[in-house]
């Protein structure tokens, strides 16, 4: 029995310690993140990720970093690269966590920057399925504020460009703000991005 109680107590010192280090890891690659280490951050986030197979938060902000250079990315060959490694990185975390609503909005927030980036070639080619991804998302989780504001987002830049009043979407954007408000992150870690950028659009709706 005590073999037993020693493996036992092996096993969740072991443990332990493996998120002891994941959270270490994770902290130091957002601390670089925020000091504007792009580079640095990126690559501590890729050894978490081959350090902690299961965990798929490491690759999703592999894929964030690399969608939200891509914004304002000129350059098709570089925009590519960015946007491939994005889309490397979430096809490895939903693998690790299926049915994910923040996977999802992420994955429509790859293909909108295809979309914003060239509407003519890409609106049609991903247009539908970034409206599918945010509406599964919002159905699995109605109280997700992300999925609520990113896809009254998406709705309000198609009307726009279909030249279509974009008012309607203004109280979706309110909605969304009010969910940003009550909504509690499952850990530090976990997506917590959104409001600013909703509270932007909304003023926008003011004026």
């Amino acid at each position: 029995m005590k073999h037993l109680i020693t493996i036992a107590l092996l096993l969740v010192v072991g443990i332990t310690s493996a998120q002891t280090n994941f959270e270490k890891g994770m902290s130091k690659a957002f601390e670089l993140w925020k000091a504007d280490k792009w580079d640095e951050a990126e690559n501590m986030f890729e050894r978490i990720a081959k350090a902690d197979t299961d965990e798929w938060l490491p690759n999703y902000y592999i894929a964030q970093m690399n969608s939200l250079k891509s914004w304002s990315e000129k350059d098709e060959t570089v925009l590519k690269a960015q946007l491939d490694k994005a889309q490397e990185h979430l096809d490895i975390a939903m693998t690790k966590s299926e049915d994910n609503p923040e996977l999802m909005i992420m994955q429509a927030q790859v293909l909108t920057n295809w979309v914003a980036f060239d509407g003519m070639t890409y609106g049609m080619k991903y247009g539908s399925k970034v409206s599918q991804l945010y509406a599964k998302a919002l159905e699995l989780a109605p109280k997700n504020p992300r999925a609520a504001f990113c896809k009254a987002e998406w709705d309000m830049g198609s009307a726009k460009y279909f030249g279509k009043d974009t008012s309607p979407y203004c109280k979706d954007i309110e909605a969304s703000i009010e969910l940003f408000d009550t909504f509690k992150a499952e850990s530090d870690f976990h997506p917590n991005w959104g409001k600013e950028r909703a509270e932007e659009v909304s003023a926008a709706c003011k004026e």
